[in-house]
């Protein structure tokens, strides 16, 4: 692996006392390209630009996919990667649906190690905050035929992050535009998911709310996720999140959760919840909690739920589930207490 370090790194014009989400850059990034049938040598250099025709393919059909994942300061002073292997699998399960090679695990493991080793000075300190790792994959023949490019390219930027919530979230329920639909493209991070849910979201926060939760293609009877998250709730004492399909994505988060609660015994159900389920729930106080669930936003408690003219509040418990299972996988995160996953992949 070719390295290429900086001159003069930008540390100390960073107030880590203020991260904003996904904003400011670390000194290097690592990228490798694909040509020819083959990946190239992967390389890291100084954090810059990209050069990139008006002809990339990616500008042009969308061809490209990306993954979130974090690094943590633990508790110790080292820095511990969570779950990296499973990023890993998910990127490669997205770049099979939108046609785009599989990036060799030594790539992405090694490159990503060595990365976050050379830079490993920027994962902050702090409770809330930590080093988002943002990997991608995008093609980028230059050429503006409606077909699968021949070439791409692969890259891991570094930031550190505080929080993508403060405090509660305000949700809509969304009746009119979807996420996503049978057979398609909903359980990959293809990056127009997300292009595609911004004009929505916009028309919510225009509402007075945080974000929306989406509902099936079908007849919008179905809970499916919250905005970027995977969206889960505790009603008469069970947790419950929608069964993973081909609409929703595979939370890393949201395995790592519910790991957590099988093994301490605490009742799960995965499976179709509808709206109406909900609601009832919500006005006759069973519903005991609710909460989006991510790499971003980790857990983002939900306090109210807007449906048509009707705005429900939702309890937010210091002491629920939300909470338990957000110390729990920090502590994990933090080095605070064994690991019994073996999730955290330390960089030493």
């Amino acid at each position: 692996m070719k390295i290429l370090r900086v001159n003069q790194s930008r540390i100390d014009s960073i107030d880590f006392s203020n991260l904003p989400f996904g904003k400011v850059f670390t000194d290097h990034m690592l990228i490798c390209s694909f040509e020819n049938g083959q990946w190239g040598e992967p390389e890291i250099r100084p954090f810059g630009p990209i050069p990139m025709s008006p002809a990339t393919h990616a500008l042009h059909y969308g061809q490209a996919v990306f993954e979130g994942m974090k690094a943590y300061r633990k508790s110790d002073g080292k820095v511990g990667i969570f779950r990296p292997e499973a990023n890993f699998n998910r990127l490669n399960r997205s770049a099979e649906r939108m046609t785009i090679p599989q990036v060799p695990k030594e790539i992405f493991m090694d490159g990503l190690i060595e990365l976050v080793r050379l830079d490993q000075k920027w994962v902050p300190e702090g409770e809330e905050l930590s080093l988002y790792i943002r990997p991608f994959l995008y093609a980028s023949s230059e050429f503006i035929a409606a077909r699968p490019s021949e070439s791409y390219v692969f890259c891991i930027l570094l930031s550190p992050s505080g929080p993508y919530y403060s405090g509660s979230v305000k949700v809509k329920i969304e009746e009119k535009y979807v996420r996503s639909a049978d057979g398609g493209v909903g359980f990959a991070k293809a990056a127009g998911n997300y292009g595609a849910a911004f004009y929505p979201t916009r028309l919510a926060q225009e509402a007075g709310y945080t974000q929306i939760i989406w509902t099936d293609h079908k007849n919008h009877s179905l809970i499916e996720e919250s905005g970027t998250m995977n969206v889960a709730m505790v009603i008469d004492g069970v947790f419950r999140t929608p069964a993973l399909s081909d609409r929703i994505l595979a939370g890393i988060t949201r395995d790592s959760i519910l790991t957590i609660l099988r093994d301490n015994k605490f009742p799960v159900k995965e499976g179709p919840i509808t709206v109406d389920e909900l609601l009832t729930a919500a006005r006759e106080q069973r519903l005991s909690e609710m909460f989006g669930m991510g790499t971003a936003a980790v857990i983002s408690p939900i306090s109210h739920i807007g449906y048509r003219d009707e705005l429900i509040e939702v309890p937010t418990p210091k002491d629920g589930i939300s909470a338990f299972v957000k110390k729990t996988l920090s502590d994990i995160r933090r080095g605070r207490v064994e690991d019994p996953y073996s999730w955290m992949v330390d960089v030493i």
